[in-house]
């Protein structure tokens, strides 16, 4: 789908990684933002993607009103597969091609959009795949959703 929309990629293999601090530590040199993607269910049953830039703190109670959710916790792992068919450890805006029906709503830190690289699991966290910012909105959109850019 990547190279129909003529979006040009760099991937990486690497021992697969499941926490933030793993990453840092396989990854060397690898430029661009490197980034977290958290799967959320609010209270009244939307589901979330927010994609930020690893290092940033999240604080739900905030997040909730700046994306005008409900209360927010973690997805369970069967809905995670069920909607975007990747397992923890491997969510990633790359999984959205897999949400059909446009359930997950799409967040992405501003500041993040900003890197002149970005880098997420290509459905597998033993790869990580490079992409630049203009290019992953095309890809989100082509996958039926509209991102939303929040300030986080």
């Amino acid at each position: 789908m990547l190279g129909g929309l003529g979006i040009a990629t760099r991937t990486h293999r690497h021992a697969p990684v499941f926490t933030v601090d793993e990453s840092k530590a396989l990854r060397g040199e690898l430029p661009g933002g490197h980034c977290k993607n958290l799967f959320l269910k609010d209270k009244k049953g939307a589901l979330w993607l927010l994609v930020c830039l690893e290092d940033r703190d999240i604080d739900m109670k905030t997040l909730r009103h700046r994306i005008g959710a409900s209360h927010l916790s973690f997805g369970k792992p069967d809905l995670l597969m069920a909607v975007l068919g990747v397992s923890p450890g491997s969510v990633t805006p790359f999984a959205l091609i897999n949400d059909r029906e446009a359930r997950v709503n799409v967040v992405l830190d501003a500041a993040m959009m900003e890197a002149d690289l970005l880098n997420y699991h290509p459905l597998t966290n033993g790869m990580t795949t490079a992409i630049s910012p203009p290019d992953l909105l095309t890809f989100i959109r082509a996958c039926g959703h509209q991102p939303a850019l929040v300030g986080l």
